[in-house]
């Protein structure tokens, strides 16, 4: 049963030349490019531990931990993911439950819709892949809310696949790196895939590059402030070597949170959460004063398919 089974997170590889007191990496991969080798060798030293990236650390534990992270911090999401481990250790254990189970337990990781779109997939996995989560990255793409940066993930660091594996902070040490620009555009483009492509090593590393670079950006050569003092890569980056020009593309607009329709749905939906049974809508009502918001949320909710309104008039999560 796919619940009993166990293969090596790639993300690990590291940590088995650590136990032999060297980072075990192929010496060829230092011939395609001047910053893998610095940045193999960094994260051999640094790598966060994170039980996602645990040697026995499940395909679905790690595509679980993939959509949470979207967006989200990694401090915020290690105790939803424990939990959701913990009740929904395979993807037929969260396929039994309802939908609303998932959003129940979603916390306060934000953007809830996550929670549907891994109930989906987990159903999805136990309809198309009997239970086991597909190594195969098309059948991953094909599979609800994988979009292709988890499906390139799952496939590198859940089955050691070669794939090129870009978000935000990646895209962002690739930007300074090797394009000389203090921020990559807003969306992934052509020319971006292009580039990670073109630095991948061979497959017995580029599931340990993938999220090795991912962790420099995390950790290092952060969008707030890039502490270049302490980065393997500081004598080769094409940004500082130019002086740290100024970012001059589109204005970067910081998210606001306080007032908005976000934060009105993450007021009603967090009623809904710690409900036994359904809510009256006086007692969603309470809960924030401007109506006209509090109605465009609430109906919302239920258009997304996090609530639901039964005939009586109350609300309750999906069933």
């Amino acid at each position: 049963m796919f619940g009993h089974e166990r293969r090596p997170a790639a993300r690990y590889t590291v940590s088995e030349g650590k136990a032999a007191g060297r980072p075990h990496y192929r010496q060829e991969v230092s011939k395609s490019s001047p910053l893998l080798r610095p940045i193999l060798d960094w994260y051999a030293a640094n790598a966060r531990d994170l039980p996602w990236r645990a040697p026995d650390a499940t395909p679905w534990s790690i595509l679980v931990s993939e959509i949470m992270l979207q967006q989200t911090p990694v401090v915020r999401v290690l105790p939803v993911w424990t939990e959701w481990m913990e009740r929904w250790p395979t993807p037929a254990a969260l396929a039994a439950e309802p939908p609303g189970e998932a959003v129940r337990h979603w916390g306060r990781l934000g953007y809830p819709r996550r929670a549907l779109n891994l109930h989906a997939c987990a159903r999805a996995i136990v309809e198309r892949h009997g239970g086991e989560v597909p190594a195969d990255h098309a059948a991953l793409l094909a599979l609800p809310g994988v979009g292709e940066y988890t499906a390139a993930a799952v496939a590198s660091f859940a089955f050691r696949g070669r794939h090129a594996v870009l978000d935000t902070n990646v895209r962002r040490v690739f930007a300074r790196a090797v394009s000389g620009q203090e921020y990559p555009p807003k969306a992934t483009t052509a020319a971006e895939r292009v580039l990670a492509e073109s630095l991948l090593p061979g497959p017995e590393d580029a599931p340990v590059w993938a999220v090795a670079v991912m962790e420099l950006g995390a950790l290092v050569c952060t969008a707030r402030t890039a502490r270049c003092a302490d980065c393997p890569i500081n004598d080769r980056c094409a940004w500082r070597l130019a002086g740290k020009p100024a970012y001059d593309g589109p204005a970067r607009k910081g998210q606001t949170y306080a007032g908005t329709d976000r934060q009105c749905r993450g007021r009603l939906l967090t009623v809904l959460r710690q409900a036994h049974g359904p809510v009256p809508k006086a007692a969603l009502d309470v809960v924030w004063d401007d109506a006209p918001q509090r109605e465009r949320a609430l109906d919302g909710l239920v258009a997304d398919g996090l609530a639901e309104v039964l005939d009586d008039g109350t609300y309750r999560l999906p069933s």
